[in-house]
């Protein structure tokens, strides 16, 4: 008689607290790239970071900025920001309005400028005051696949899959449901605990990656290893991330893909 192989529940080897640098004058949250962990243990994943903003403080700065190589995605929290990027037609100017629980998917790939006149039609329509928050976040794109043409994708919340996983609300940002693709097989998940409790969330086993708590506290992992904002949990080996003793509003991005395996040369905002 033959017993089904046991599913391994990934531990978290590490949990370590964001670092605070500053990005336009500003400070912002940076987990990612981690003091402590090589890209190595991340890959595909390059940089995570969590920024809060007024979009009146941003008036009188320039924000584009141009990127090469990777995958741009920028998820919204809180509020809503418009932006501009150089996808149009001749490398002009297109621009998107990011609501509240909207992701923004930008390959850079050969080259596009980024984060135009960030928040323009929210300050035109006296929204200026609004707190915005958000996450931005680079995944690698695999050499072969570098020169590729800029594109850009917007995801509206109306479009992301919603499903439950135990006590979890779960938005496939990417993964499958997700018209979102990334160079490589991957998920990005926004896991939230609307009355606490805890969940047993599928990972595949050559995947790896972390979570990022951004609200509230858990314990990661069969280790149980708790974790608070913000920090970012590093997931060993295994098919399947178990949280629990998550309280009430606890909220988390979980981020895990299969490596590509190759060394990036980092320049800056380009990845070559």
């Amino acid at each position: 008689m033959q017993h089904q192989a046991e599913v391994r529940s990934r531990d978290a080897i590490l949990v370590e607290d964001a670092h605070v640098r500053p990005m336009m004058g500003f400070e912002i949250l940076e987990p990612l790239p981690s003091r402590s962990v090589p890209y190595a243990q991340v890959d595909p994943f390059i940089l995570v970071h969590e920024a809060r903003f007024r979009l009146s403080e941003l008036k009188d700065v320039d924000t584009k900025h141009p990127h090469r190589g990777f995958d741009n995605l920028w998820y919204i929290l809180e509020g809503s920001a418009s932006t501009g990027h150089s996808t149009g037609p001749d490398g002009t100017i297109e621009r998107a309005r990011l609501p509240e629980g909207g992701l923004l998917a930008l390959r850079t790939g050969k080259g596009a400028w980024h984060a135009e006149g960030i928040g323009e039609e929210e300050r035109a329509e006296g929204l200026g005051d609004t707190e915005w928050r958000s996450v931005l976040f680079w995944v690698n794109l695999a050499r072969k696949d570098k020169q590729a043409e800029p594109s850009a994708q917007v995801l509206l919340p109306e479009q992301i899959t919603v499903r439950k996983d135990g006590d979890a609300t779960v938005r496939v940002l990417v993964g499958e449901g997700s018209p979102v693709q990334l160079g490589t097989p991957a998920i990005v998940y926004d896991v939230e605990f609307p009355d606490g409790g805890g969940s047993t969330t599928r990972v595949q086993s050559e995947f790896q990656g972390f979570a990022y708590v951004l609200d509230g506290e858990a314990a990661f992992g069969a280790n149980g290893r708790p974790a608070k904002p913000p920090q970012l949990v590093l997931l060993g080996p295994g098919e399947e991330l178990t949280v629990t003793d998550a309280a009430p509003g606890t909220r988390f991005l979980l981020m895990a893909g299969e490596p590509y395996g190759e060394t990036p040369v980092f320049n800056g905002p380009y990845v070559d």
